[in-house]
């Protein structure tokens, strides 16, 4: 209806202005992370950058190769060593996956596997650096490398990454083929709830999380009570303000981003679309009409105020 049938939805409503327009739940959520990942220039400036060490590291199967090498010596290093465990499905080889440009759940696994194959990233850009025969394939390496080593870049990783987590273990469960409509609505709210909280308590995790892995891969870590300048506002930064480090993660990153993930949940998952298909589900004959309620039925027959005369809704509730 957005896209080859675009103005489909204009034309229903203007043969019947009571139509509900629902859509897919489970695109409705990928949805939500295009948004955020818009809304948000230090997160959109992450994905490409990402993308961009895909694309290098994945461009030919040399470095394809090179990658994997470099990550197999590793898991073995760590195998001899103790550090790690093998066994079936632990530790086996991989490769960095390529995020899709219309699926944003498939960057959660990018980011999964380049936080865990970091240090080989890191390597196979090293050695672009070295080995490459243009200057433009040696500038970007290098540019990459200090990316990755920049701490706004790893705490942007883990804070989409945990986010991300959530919206894709949400998005397969809602695209199950046994899924019904009062458990999805119920997983959306407890998203929503989780998300809520997240907000209040999480940024401390988030932080902890990339100050311990910063450590593990010497990046330096940096003073939150520190100031710098205010960015992104030419006026005020000439004024001299600043913000402190923590101002800028806590504000300017983690709370602008999870906010407009929970403010895109309430737009794209509204409370009249859910209202009228809890109402609905009320018509399940499935167990006997197990779901059956008849103040939700009232409800649902207010939705439709055309089809139900004020006669009809007195007689109504009795009747049910």
């Amino acid at each position: 209806m957005r896209g080859e049938f675009n103005g489909l939805k204009a034309l229903i409503l203007q043969e019947n202005p009571y139509a509900m327009y629902i859509h897919c739940f489970a695109h409705q959520l990928q949805l939500v992370i295009v948004a955020v990942a818009k809304g948000n220039i230090i997160v959109s400036e992450f994905f490409v950058y990402v993308s961009m060490i895909v694309n290098l590291t994945g461009a030919s199967c040399k470095r394809r190769d090179q990658l994997r090498q470099i990550e197999h010596d590793k898991i073995v290093t760590l195998l001899d060593s103790g550090d790690i465990i093998s066994g079936k499905g632990k530790n086996q080889e991989t490769s960095l996956a390529r995020p899709g440009d219309t699926r944003w759940g498939s960057h959660y696994l990018t980011l999964l596997r380049l936080s865990s194959m970091w240090a080989s990233v890191i390597g196979i850009l090293g050695n672009i650096q070295d080995d490459a025969t243009t200057s433009d394939n040696r500038g970007m390496a290098r540019g990459l490398i200090d990316r990755m080593n920049d701490y706004e870049f790893v705490f942007a990783l883990h804070l989409m990454k945990y986010l991300l987590g959530i919206t894709n273990d949400l998005s397969l469960v809602l695209q199950q083929r046994d899924q019904n409509i009062v458990q999805a609505m119920s997983l959306i709210d407890t998203m929503k709830s989780q998300l809520q909280d997240f907000r209040e308590e999480g940024c401390q995790i988030i932080l902890d999380e990339v100050n311990n892995f910063c450590e593990l891969n010497m990046i330096p870590v940096i003073d939150m009570e520190d100031s710098i300048a205010i960015r992104g506002n030419a006026r005020r930064s000439r004024r001299g303000q600043t913000i402190t480090n923590f101002h800028h993660y806590r504000v300017e990153i983690f709370c602008e981003v999870v906010d407009l993930i929970i403010q895109e949940m309430n737009n794209r998952f509204s409370e009249v679309s859910t209202e009228l298909l809890s109402c609905i589900t009320c018509l399940d004959p499935k167990s006997s009409f197990s779901q059956f309620n008849v103040q939700k039925l009232l409800r649902l027959a207010d939705l439709y105020p055309e089809d139900f005369s004020s006669n009809d809704y007195l007689y109504l509730e009795s009747q049910l």
